[in-house]
């Protein structure tokens, strides 16, 4: 085969190191851009965070309608200070045009911008203290604490240890007391095992250690007072006849039982209070807050987004570093100094670009849905990525960026952007109604429901179809279930002879 050139023209979509390092910072929920500010910090020297009493900034807002003075259009870009205006005047030296202000197409980003990624890049001696030195409660750590405060044998605290290893996150002994048994030494005996698990069963949270739903249930009525309404009655229910009380077949009850309505009624509230999970009242899960990033208001009759400042820390360029860069230098430091300037430009202006979409696009969602601001999900209208990206000739991959892990303040509660969106199903009229919009009406439906005689599937879909839309049963049943709400059978309460 012989070796030959050939010339070839097309075409290539290749993005810049700083629209690679805009789309990154896009996607951040608020939580890591936090951390990676803080991260910048650390690695830039030409980075500082800015003094509050100085020139305080003034509060970015987006209007929608508004009828002040200086409003904002529907996806106007949002006035920012200038960031070049921290480097502008430096010694008079027109050292700026030293600079590049773009990198060339082919270029990485990560040659010159070495972003952190949390305690994956951190090494031992670095770290976070909190992380490495915090106390988690979790349920075995509970119960151990509790066995090493019992009065016990070397061999009983052994044996309490093997079964405490056997409790899943749930309280449930899941490891049967024979094969706990075999595992310990010949001469310790299966009694010796039963004895120590019934002490572990009196620990906290009551129910714990136990092998099935009926004894855990059992063990916490036992830690009621004897002197318990309905307390025998309940404990015979929980022994005898759980199946029948988790199928709601009160009439079975009634005859197999010979307990009156009444009586059935009490004690099965009685059982209600009972926890059939009781490890998970011990959470080791560490508690989240959501911290809106935007917020809406109605000011003059007309909604109003909001930038939340308090969650971003505010940046400037370092002016005693930056007055030390020398024209036609091309010295190590100064190399270092001009580099770096360059890199905390880069980083400022994709944090006021990611400011500034989300801002766009969260005015805008503020803008299709204020019939939600004003009367709730019952009024959602249904709205996909690609409205919003037409309205503000956007790439739909833009919208799912900036509204992924981005949360809203609202009259109606703290909403992720993306709660926003939903399909659409038809209506009588021709027009369309958003599933979150029936997903609300179906909720509403089913707690308005006589509680003996509850609305099936089919049921629901007529009442939907005489409010005039047009869905199908499977698609109720479909809502239903993603809300976790039970079907009519299991809904169905004890009924009062007439």
């Amino acid at each position: 085969m012989k070796a030959s050139l050939q010339l070839k023209i097309g075409h290539q979509l290749t993005m810049t190191p700083q629209l690679q390092q805009a789309i990154r910072l896009l996607q951040l929920s608020s939580l890591e851009l936090h951390q990676e500010i803080q991260q910048n910090l650390y690695d830039n020297p030409l980075l500082e965070l800015s003094e509050e009493s100085e020139n305080p900034p003034e509060r970015v807002e987006g209007t929608q309608g508004s009828q002040s003075a200086e409003p904002k259009a529907q996806g106007e870009p949002v006035e920012h200070e200038p960031i070049d205006n921290a480097t502008r005047d430096l010694n008079g030296e027109d050292w700026e045009n030293k600079i590049p202000q773009d990198l060339p197409v082919d270029a990485n980003w990560d040659d010159i911008y070495q972003p952190s990624s949390g305690a994956k890049t951190l090494g031992p001696e670095t770290r976070d203290f909190d992380s490495v030195h915090s106390v988690t409660a979790s349920l075995q750590d509970h119960l151990l604490w509790q066995l090493n405060l019992t009065p016990l044998s070397a061999t009983d605290n052994l044996i309490g240890e093997n079964i405490i290893d056997g409790i899943d996150t749930s309280g449930m002994l899941t490891v049967p007391v024979e094969e706990i048994w075999a595992s310990l030494d010949d001469e310790i005996e299966l009694d010796e095992v039963v004895a120590v698990l019934h002490r572990i069963q009196q620990f906290d949270p009551p129910g714990v250690g136990a092998t099935n739903l009926s004894e855990c249930l059992l063990i916490q009525l036992n830690q009621f007072s004897s002197d318990t309404t309905l307390w025998n009655e309940a404990k015979q229910l929980v022994s005898n006849h759980l199946e029948l009380i988790g199928q709601r077949d009160y009439r079975r009850l009634e005859k197999v039982t010979g307990y009156t309505q009444e009586v059935l009624e009490r004690a099965i509230q009685l059982i209600q209070t009972l926890s059939p999970h009781p490890g998970e009242a011990i959470n080791s899960d560490d508690t989240e807050y959501v911290v809106p990033d935007a917020r809406v208001t109605k000011v003059d009759d007309h909604w109003q987004v909001f930038l939340n400042q308090d969650i971003t820390p505010r940046l400037n360029i370092n002016q005693q570093y930056a007055k030390m860069i020398r024209r036609a230098d091309s010295s190590q430091d100064n190399t270092f100094l001009k580099s770096h300037l360059q890199e905390a430009k880069w980083f400022l202006r994709s944090i006021e670009s990611r400011n500034d979409t989300l801002l766009r696009v969260s005015s805008c969602i503020v803008d299709l849905q204020q019939g939600f601001l004003a009367q709730g999900p019952e009024a959602m209208r249904p709205m996909v990525l690609a409205d919003i990206a037409e309205r503000l000739e956007l790439h739909e991959s833009t919208i799912s960026r900036v509204t992924t892990q981005k949360y809203l303040d609202t009259p109606q509660g703290v909403f992720e952007l993306k709660y926003f969106f939903s399909s659409h199903v038809s209506t009588a009229s021709g027009g369309e109604c958003s599933s979150t919009a029936i997903r609300a009406i179906l909720k509403k439906m089913i707690s308005a429901e006589n509680s003996a005689k509850p609305l099936s599937d089919s049921k629901l879909t007529t009442l939907f179809q005489d409010m005039g839309i047009q869905v199908a049963r499977r698609t109720v049943a479909k809502y239903r279930e993603g809300m976790g709400i039970p079907s009519s059978s299991e809904r169905k309460r004890y009924k009062p002879h007439a």
